[in-house]
């Protein structure tokens, strides 16, 4: 770390003041507070992000587009909502959309760039993704024709096979759908060289940052892909997915939709009445995050908290990982401290089933989860049997005490 990036990380909010944010953290049990790991598949709320969830409910709840004053307040906090979201991004407000989740924004486009499909077109899937990010671009495979390419994963490293990706390309490859990083094992992707391989074929390009955002900052500008998903719980926001979508091709989208629906802009994107208040909610969230640095403007401040939040996930993971690595019968997955990853380790103990171990680490108040995570094809790939993985991911709330609580309790599981 650089001596200007050292100075910026001592200028962010230091993990115990951010403890203090989070009700959920006050939670004992036998007398001791819970220990969340459980991050990767959702994260703890803090009390700001609530509170603009409430006061939303309260004070200015209505649908949208008319005349009278919550209506319009309701309008004002949907432009807001986009406008702080495009921060996070770096794109532009009109460039993004809210959906129920990831998945229900993935199913919601696949099927409208699949109208554009026909027989012997492509589409590139890998074997690393949450399925979220696979069973759309099935559908649309099976209901056009069109063919689908699996990238290959190297189950010795975690990792994409590379020339595999690049031997996936040829002039019938209509989309690329890839993960900016594993939910299941933490692996980041190079998803610019991914992006750059595809635009020089002129397929369109859609990313599944839903793992990567709590940890690497997203640019959509720098990856320069079509689409991109993430979802606000994995950044301590309420359950709402987000869509970002190049201007262009949002607009040339033959989306499925109510005539009557607006058809400009994001909202084109979005059926129904929206979660208004969960758009709030991912706006608070964003804040917060932002808040936890200096800096002359939302995006600047985002810049850095990323930048020491990284860090400090970074110390944890190879504390986590070196820890449980110690341990006999303890397996590890994935790429190790070194490499390109999130602070998320997936592991198993032999001899005992995954939810076992879980349910173990529970009772001690140490909350992990267990199974596939929808990554199905990773654990058949890992050869981690039926009972899938054992996983813990840091968060921004995460403590070097309670890295040693988790491996501890591993260890004497273990014993």
């Amino acid at each position: 770390m650089t001596e200007t990036t050292q100075g910026a990380a001592d200028r962010v909010s230091s993990t115990a003041r951010i403890r203090t944010r989070f009700p959920a953290l006050e939670r004992r049990h036998q007398g001791e507070r819970v220990a969340y790991f459980d991050g990767p598949g959702g994260t703890q709320v803090p009390r700001e992000v609530v509170a603009a969830m409430t006061d939303y409910l309260y004070h200015h709840n209505a649908n949208t587009h008319w005349v009278y004053p919550t209506s319009i307040e309701t309008d004002e906090a949907v432009a807001s909502a986009r406008a702080v979201m495009a921060d996070f991004l770096n794109a532009e407000p009109d460039e993004i959309a809210f959906g129920l989740n990831m998945t229900t924004l993935t199913f919601h486009l696949a099927r409208a760039i699949g109208r554009g499909l026909g027989r012997g077109d492509e589409i590139i899937v890998t074997e690393l993704d949450h399925h979220a990010n696979v069973a759309p671009w099935q559908a649309v495979a099976q209901e056009r024709g069109a063919t689908l390419r699996t990238v290959r994963m190297d189950p010795a490293t975690g990792q994409l096979d590379l020339r595999d990706l690049e031997d996936a390309f040829n002039p019938r490859s209509r989309v690329l759908a890839i993960g900016a990083a594993s939910n299941a094992l933490g692996t980041v992707n190079d998803v610019v060289h991914a992006v750059a391989l595809a635009r020089t074929m002129g397929t369109l390009t859609f990313v599944d940052a839903v793992h990567s955002a709590p940890h690497v900052l997203v640019d959509v500008r720098e990856l320069n892909c079509d689409f991109l998903a993430c979802s606000a719980y994995k950044f301590h926001g309420p359950h709402v997915g987000v869509l970002y979508g190049k201007r262009e091709r949002i607009a040339a989208l033959d989306v499925p939709k109510v005539a009557a629906a607006p058809d400009l802009g994001p909202e084109r994107l979005e059926t129904g009445t929206q979660n208004h208040e969960g758009m709030v909610g991912a706006a608070a969230a964003v804040e917060f995050l932002a808040s936890l640095a200096p800096g002359d403007s939302r995006r600047a401040k985002l810049q850095r908290a990323f930048a020491a939040l990284h860090q400090r996930g970074a110390t944890l993971f190879a504390r986590l990982w070196h820890g449980l690595h110690a341990l006999p019968g303890v397996r590890l997955y994935g790429p190790p401290p070194d490499a390109p990853r999130t602070p998320t380790v997936s592991f198993t103990v032999d001899g005992l089933p995954s939810s076992e171990v879980a349910r173990l680490l529970a009772a001690r108040g140490v909350f992990v989860s267990s199974g596939d995570f929808y990554a199905t094809t990773v654990v058949e790939r890992m050869g981690a049997g039926a009972e899938g993985f054992i996983r813990a991911g840091c968060s921004c709330y995460t403590t070097d005490a309670e890295v040693d609580r988790l491996v501890a309790g591993v260890r004497d599981l273990v014993r």
